[in-house]
């Protein structure tokens, strides 16, 4: 355990930070998986909603920025080959 004032606030806040990270990380493979798991016909519809789950993901820093590009492309093309 720390002893030093500014390095316990320090652990206080990387844990409320990793539990928040944690909880987008979790909705965005949520996202994915309703995705992946929803008829062909649908697909079209459920992109969007997965992407701008990506999205956020990368607005709250919790995602690089290149890491939801790739993500995208991959649900893109599964889109494109279900039609």
């Amino acid at each position: 355990m720390a002893n030093i004032k500014s390095a316990k606030k320090r652990i206080r806040t990387s844990e409320k930070a990793r539990l928040r990270n944690k909880a987008v990380r979790t909705g965005v493979k949520t996202a994915i998986r309703k995705f992946t798991e929803t008829p062909v016909a649908d697909r079209s519809a459920a992109l969007s909603g997965t992407v701008s789950a990506v999205d956020k993901a990368v607005s709250k820093g919790v995602l690089h920025a290149n890491t939801a590009a790739r993500r995208k492309s991959r649900l893109a093309r599964i889109s494109q080959a279900a039609k």
